[in-house]
């Protein structure tokens, strides 16, 4: 997730804001050394506490393997506002998997050809070399908890997606998702590296193995007394 999604940010004095955004607006002029084993790793380019919480190693593995299974062999792989579940597919797979990371962040240009600047406010203002419905699934997180934000994302979305759709936002987005999207709420229940004020959850369009039960086990049969 790359924005916020608890219902606003701490409160700070005007000046102490606007030194960290300052800050901030700096590292993201400097992109990160990525050159080592490690250049995947969920953290290696630092939340912004402002603004940015990425999602725990655990729910990224769960994400990303449910995208690779809903692509397909061959298949290919946005995501949008989503850099953790970047970063865990190009850690699992390398170059094996096909994926492009929508972003705002320009440190994510470190990543190279794979790196698409992202800005939701301007849904459909997309480079030329992304051809519309090229990609099998859509991993998406908007930056915002509003509907005014889901629905330009929406825009992006479908005009990206083959069909398939994985939404990750909060629980009280569910019945815009249904309207905007047509997915459902998942029982998979994603968790981040930082505590959300607002319960999140994972949307699909497809069949998926988010929407299993893990906590169902099978029965014991009892031996012979």
């Amino acid at each position: 997730m790359s924005d916020s999604e608890d219902e606003g940010p701490p409160q700070l004095s005007s000046y102490a804001l606007a030194a960290l955004q300052e800050f901030y607006a700096e590292q993201q002029q400097h992109h990160p050394d990525l050159r080592g084993d490690d250049k995947y790793n969920i953290g290696i380019i630092e939340e912004n506490w402002l603004s940015q919480f990425w999602y725990s190693p655990e729910t990224a593995l769960r994400l990303a393997e449910d995208a690779v299974a809903a692509a397909g062999e061959g298949g290919r792989i946005a995501c949008v506002s989503a850099p953790s579940v970047y970063q865990k597919l190009r850690e699992l797979h390398r170059d094996a998997v096909s994926v492009c990371i929508f972003e705002y962040d320009r440190r994510f240009a470190a990543y190279g050809e794979d790196f698409v600047y992202y800005d939701y406010k301007n849904p459909v203002d997309l480079p030329e070399k992304i051809a519309t419905h090229s990609f099998d699934i859509v991993v998406a997180d908007p930056p915002y908890l509003s509907e005014e934000c889901l629905r330009k994302m929406s825009e992006t979305i479908k005009l990206l997606t083959r069909g398939k759709i994985l939404l990750c936002t909060g629980a009280v987005m569910e019945e815009a998702a249904a309207k905007l999207l047509g997915v459902k709420m998942c029982k998979f229940i994603p968790e981040h590296t930082r505590t959300l004020g607002n319960e999140f959850r994972c949307f699909v369009n497809y069949d998926s193995g988010l929407d299993r039960d893990l906590s169902v086990q099978l029965p014991v049969q009892e031996g012979p007394k």
